[in-house]
């Protein structure tokens, strides 16, 4: 007789792999060296044509959803129409669910993250009755094909809200997700308040886990404190109005007026790529400042073992969307480099002035600057920031014990999700 399939967790992705998620790749492969069986279910395919590293080691099943209303709706359909054949009230709550969505936001996008849920219910899930629990990562599109799914099966779901999901979410919206999860995870406690204050005081259990780094990949990590112009400056962000680069660059601006000199060098793409190009051009940095792409995992950290200081000019974008604390953040200051940004959002959990970095104003390029140069100048401040930003990622942000922490939420949710020990 074959061995009886063990109980699985399922996680719906916006996207898999995806250079800018490496938190979600590294967690779904801790949790597997835990003991989780997992299958994964992506709305969307990788952009890039590379992964890093740990993407290989993960052995979840992965089935990707279909992606555009219009193009697969045949792919569609027919899982749908046999959801509502065979579960008729179901889908029909189902449904309204959806029509009341669609009432407050007219977004068509709504009826599709149902029919992707029905699709995901009867295609998927309906022939892998080993599947137990749902987790959608991100509360915008991947938890609403999340709830349907679980609405249509009658299974339990919970998700994993992050930055741009939860305060561009609408909040009704937001609101009637928590409502019906078995709890909610997200990576600050900036967001856990904001969440607790839209659930007004129905929400479900909501946890604080912190996206960690692999400590493991820093331990050799020891730069002396001194540094030396020409100053070697970095970002790692994408180019999207949320990252701040008009400040940063204004701010290399100011030094550069000041005859400061630098290189500063910045990984990453995005939508605003040909504006941040024209901004280089306008403010004449041309000859300091390279802009160098998406770049693996590996590469960043080499770029992090030759830099002097990291720069993050986060703000809160017109639509509202901001970061959390972005990874690039923790990991510089677990190789040593000190790190300026702003104090938006959650960032001050992580960089606390002039003990583990420096925090101003978002939009402020002068104080920008002036965080900047001290921070590059004075030999006792960066001595002791780079010693507490160590201390302090090292303390809070290993991600084996973070994930550790998510396992048993999961765990005590459904305890078959882990197998038992033989003695």
């Amino acid at each position: 007789m074959m061995p009886p399939v063990r109980p699985t967790l399922a996680y719906i992705l916006k996207g898999y792999p995806r250079i800018s998620e490496t938190f979600i790749s590294n967690e779904i492969l801790l949790l597997e060296q835990l003991g989780f069986r997992i299958h994964l279910f992506p709305m969307r395919k990788p952009r890039e044509t590379f992964c890093h590293e740990s993407v290989k080691q993960i052995r979840a099943a992965v089935d990707y959803l279909p992606t555009d209303l219009l193009l697969e709706l045949p792919r569609l359909i027919a899982p749908n129409i046999l959801a509502a054949v065979r579960t008729p009230g179901l889908y029909r709550s189902a449904l309204g669910l959806a029509a009341r969505r669609f009432q407050r936001t007219r977004k068509i996008a709504t009826f599709k993250h149902l029919f992707q849920g029905g699709y995901l219910a009867e295609k998927h899930l309906a022939a892998h009755p080993e599947i137990i629990h749902l987790h959608g990562h991100f509360a915008h599109s991947p938890t609403s094909v999340t709830m349907f799914a679980a609405h249509l099966r009658r299974l339990p779901f919970s998700f994993t809200a992050h930055a741009k999901d939860i305060y561009t979410s609408h909040p009704d919206q937001l609101r009637e997700k928590m409502a019906q999860a078995s709890f909610v995870i997200t990576c600050t406690m900036h967001n856990k308040e904001y969440l607790e204050a839209v659930g007004a005081g129905s929400s479900p259990p909501i946890y604080c886990i912190y996206h960690g780094i692999d400590l493991s990949l820093f331990s050799h990590t020891r730069k002396p404190p001194d540094c030396l112009p020409p100053y070697r400056l970095l970002t790692v962000a994408r180019m999207t109005e949320k990252k701040g680069l008009p400040t940063i660059y204004q701010a290399l601006r100011n030094l550069a007026d000041r005859g400061i000199t630098f290189q500063h060098n910045l990984i990453g793409d995005g939508d605003d790529r040909q504006q941040i190009l024209e901004l280089i051009e306008r403010l004449d940095l041309k000859h300091c400042c390279r802009l160098l792409g998406t770049r693996t995992h590996t590469e960043v950290l080499e770029h992090f073992r030759q830099s002097d200081l990291f720069v993050l000019g986060c703000e809160i974008a017109e639509s509202g969307d901001r970061d959390g604390i972005p990874n690039v953040l923790v990991e510089s200051l677990a190789m040593g480099i000190p790190a300026v940004s702003t104090n938006v959002s959650a960032l001050p959990e992580l960089l606390i002035n002039g003990e583990t970095g420096i925090t101003v104003e978002p939009h402020n390029s002068i104080a920008f600057a002036e965080a900047m140069l001290r921070l590059l100048t004075d030999t006792e401040l960066r001595r002791r920031v780079i010693k507490g930003g160590r201390t302090f990622v090292e303390a809070r942000f290993d991600n084996k014990t973070l994930i550790t922490q998510l396992a048993a939420i999961f765990q005590s949710t459904h305890p078959s999700l882990l197998p038992v020990e033989k003695n």
